[in-house]
């Protein structure tokens, strides 16, 4: 299948951020993905955040995997420094990248299976060790690459296309990022860019490592009835935090209700899906009560979405190391090459 390029003239008109940007500018090439994929109304909202920031696309560093959800950087961010690593190993190459340039924005794009299965160790030093970027799960509970077998974070009893069940416990990626100290943690909706958009510009903005786990159906192999990750079911048992614009896989569904209200959203199927929003109320600051809260509405089959958790006087990594402020890629070798006698003076230190 070929397809051509998008059209680099663009009307006249078209509304410009501080910068002089479009919104076009923050694009990529055409998608290549299912049609109505998540993972396509995702990539939208990256576009959109970076837009309305004012962020220079050459400042930002976008990094992915293997996996669907690690095609999509080709769709958004066009002239955006950008590296494809392999199979669950974004993690280590987004970490050595910032280290040796801290100026860039850094952007994980990754998804329930390669960070949940062959990457989750990596994803877990990443989080716990404070590096400075936006990891964004793009988590659709299978592997779409692979003709749709269930990924660790699909949930026990969920069905797969053929009706047969998941055996086994889920792996839940937002308990596990508070838990080794992400300082931004949020989940989205890949059908509520209204939400989402937000979260990533928080994300984006945030020191520290900002974590988001979005729920993005799978439109070919995880979007039938009896699957947890689907555009029905996540409808129908979301607790968000904030206005919804919900993205069925084909035309555009909205909903838009009161915090702490729930919202029964008809799909296209006929189906039901059940969203419930966090109350207005609720304490970003409180890592524990979000821990807490997960469980509480998980026992009861929600999925909370929203900005669950931030520390707003976080550090990352460069402060816990104390690095110059210098990126370490500017430094010449006077500096990196400091000598016999500041090494013998450093071990000497040690002993």
């Amino acid at each position: 299948m070929t397809y051509l390029p998008k059209p680099k003239l663009h009307h006249p008109e078209l509304a410009t951020n501080a910068l002089g940007f479009t919104r076009r500018d923050y694009e990529g090439a055409i998608s290549t993905l299912c049609a109505g994929c998540g993972h396509d109304s995702i990539s939208a909202a990256i576009i959109r955040a970076c837009f309305e920031l004012d962020l220079q696309p050459h400042r930002i560093a976008k990094l992915s995997g293997i996996g669907c959800s690690s095609k999509t950087p080709t769709y958004f961010l066009g002239n955006s420094h950008g590296f494809n690593s392999v199979h669950g190993r974004m993690p280590s190459v987004l970490t050595g990248a910032n280290i040796a340039n801290r100026d860039l924005i850094y952007l994980g794009v990754s998804g329930d299976g390669d960070s949940a299965s062959i990457g989750i160790g990596q994803f877990a030093h990443s989080i716990r060790r404070g590096v400075n970027m936006t990891y964004i799960v793009e988590n659709n509970g299978v592997y779409g690459l692979t003709k749709g077998q269930f990924s660790a974070t699909a949930d026990k009893g969920a069905k797969n296309k053929r009706g047969v069940p998941n055996l086994d416990e889920p792996i839940d990626m937002i308990s596990m990022a508070l838990q080794l100290g992400a300082t931004y943690v949020g989940r989205g909706f890949s059908g509520d860019k209204t939400q989402l958009v937000p979260l990533i510009k928080g994300a984006l903005m945030h020191k520290g490592a900002a974590f988001i786990d979005c729920i993005s159906p799978c439109v070919a192999f995880n979007n039938h009835e009896g699957s947890t990750k689907s555009f029905d079911y996540v409808r129908e048992h979301n607790d968000a935090v904030n206005f919804l614009d919900v993205i069925t896989g084909r035309d555009e569904i909205t909903a838009d209700y009161a915090p702490g209200s729930v919202e029964i959203v008809r799909q296209h199927d006929g189906s039901l899906l059940k969203l419930r929003k966090l109350e207005a109320e609720y304490n970003v600051n409180d890592r524990a009560s979000a821990m807490n809260y997960l469980q509480h509405h998980h026992a009861r089959g929600e999925i909370v979405t929203g900005l669950l958790y931030v520390d707003p006087d976080a550090d990352d990594l460069h402060g816990y190391l104390g690095t110059v402020p210098t990126p370490f890629n500017a430094l010449d070798d006077s500096a990196l090459v400091p000598g016999a006698a500041a090494l013998d003076k450093l071990n000497a230190s040690l002993r």
